[in-house]
């Protein structure tokens, strides 16, 4: 499904063609497809015919990859990240740069793309969960420029360690409404979203945020981001002359470690890694990382890995980031894992805030606590690695969202480093 987009002078490095799956059922192998109440069905259906008709017109295209570049600031930059690479003694580590995306993060991909496919639907109404509050943020935003109404489903946990982004979505116009069930984190605002849909799916659309969920979700989320890859792709052959050695994304969800990984998926030269929550260690429960200790199930209308009991019962999470903390993960990653592609790592708490720490006083960059354990496993491969070589990290979003958190982990610490209550 190529098309030529004219009217646009930064749209050739986009490959429109949609790859590798899914099949007719939404399965990737046999991860995925659609197990969701009967009164889901045929809105899902809706949504998939409505997605495949949009991207067979290349005015829906114009349009999106218009904002993509006008409003949120794509194409986004490749950084050569040299102090940080030197500091580290390895391979040369370039930053895929998200952060720098309007909103911050790189949901905004999806949610611009979810968002003109509701309006070409007709829908007036749209919903999101959100754990780290940048997709909730993302939807907000779009609402706002699309004159729609807009509530978001949050945790009551996320929105204590989240404060400002809760701030920016009722700034925008949002109704933020808190969920109390279960663990009041990213997982209990999905089942909350997914339950106000079933009531509501005649004039609501339901802005989905990571690449999981029943069919056609988990196609959608990754086309909308599968931009960040591709540029990432291009920019590496342009700055480097070749592709990267090693391609890192954060993993929850999955929203960009499938927008990054995907357009590297043929390419078995490129070692594509996964990093998940390791949280307080994977010798205990207190950790997110469902594709290293979980294990097939169904969560949130579609069959992957998930961190569950003996009773099939799923279990409580953790991690410092909000976004990460969560206990399933997109089916496509579970068939990557399963086919080989796809590696593994995980970076716990204390990794992330050490990687925090180290990228802001190398480069003068303050990731996003997500992007953290990125930068962590990055570091940890760079390290072992020859100087020609060459480690891609994907920094999926900004720290501003953090400062809370990182504040009362780190704030005595870097008050006696800088020189205690000077300030």
């Amino acid at each position: 499904m190529s098309h030529p987009l004219h009217n646009l002078d930064f749209a050739s490095m986009y490959d429109l063609e949609i790859k590798h799956g899914p099949d007719s059922g939404g399965h990737f192998g046999k991860f995925g497809g659609r197990f969701a109440a009967e009164t889901l069905m045929q809105p899902l259906k809706e949504i998939e015919d409505a997605f495949y008709e949009a991207w067979a017109d290349p005015a829906f295209h114009e349009e999106r990859l218009d904002l993509l570049k006008n409003y949120v600031g794509r194409a986004t930059p490749l950084y050569h990240a040299k102090h940080l690479s030197a500091e580290v003694g390895g391979a040369q580590i370039y930053l895929k740069r998200e952060d720098l995306n309007h909103t911050g993060a790189h949901k905004v991909n999806n949610t611009i793309g979810q968002a003109l496919l509701a309006r070409r639907m007709g829908k007036k109404k749209v919903i999101a969960e959100t754990g780290a509050g940048q997709h909730g943020v993302a939807t907000a935003t779009v609402a706002a420029m699309f004159n729609m109404e807009c509530n978001i489903y949050m945790g009551r946990e996320d929105i204590r360690r989240q404060a400002p982004n809760v701030f920016r979505m009722k700034l925008l116009g949002a109704n933020v409404i808190a969920v109390d069930s279960g663990t009041a984190t990213l997982k209990d605002a999905v089942n909350e979203a997914l339950r106000v849909w079933v009531a509501s799916c005649e004039d609501t659309y339901y802005i989905f945020g990571t690449a999981a969920g029943p069919h056609p979700f988990p196609l959608m989320v990754r086309q909308f981001h599968t931009v960040i890859g591709q540029e990432a792709r291009t920019q590496c052959l342009d700055q480097t002359g070749r592709l990267p050695d090693v391609a890192v994304a954060c993993v929850g969800g999955g929203s960009n470690a499938i927008g990054l990984l995907h357009p590297f998926y043929d390419d078995s030269e490129v070692r594509l890694v996964a990093v998940e929550a390791g949280g307080h260690g994977l010798d205990g429960n207190e950790h997110a990382a469902s594709l290293a200790a979980g294990k097939p199930g169904i969560i949130h209308g579609s069959l992957s890995y998930l961190l569950e009991d003996a009773e099939g019962q799923i279990n409580g999470t953790h991690s410092i980031s909000a976004g990460l903390d969560y206990p399933g993960v997109g089916p496509e990653l579970a068939a990557m894992l399963e086919d080989g592609r796809l590696q593994l790592d995980a970076a716990t708490d204390d990794q992330a805030l050490d990687a925090f720490k180290t990228l802001t006083r190398c480069e003068g960059i303050i990731p996003a606590l997500e992007s953290s354990h990125a930068v962590a496993a990055g570091i940890r491969i760079a390290a072992d690695m020859k100087p020609e070589q060459t480690v891609l990290i994907n920094l999926s979003g900004r720290g501003d969202k953090d400062m809370g958190t990182v504040f009362e982990l780190l704030g005595d610490d870097i008050d006696k480093e800088t020189g205690g209550d000077q300030a």
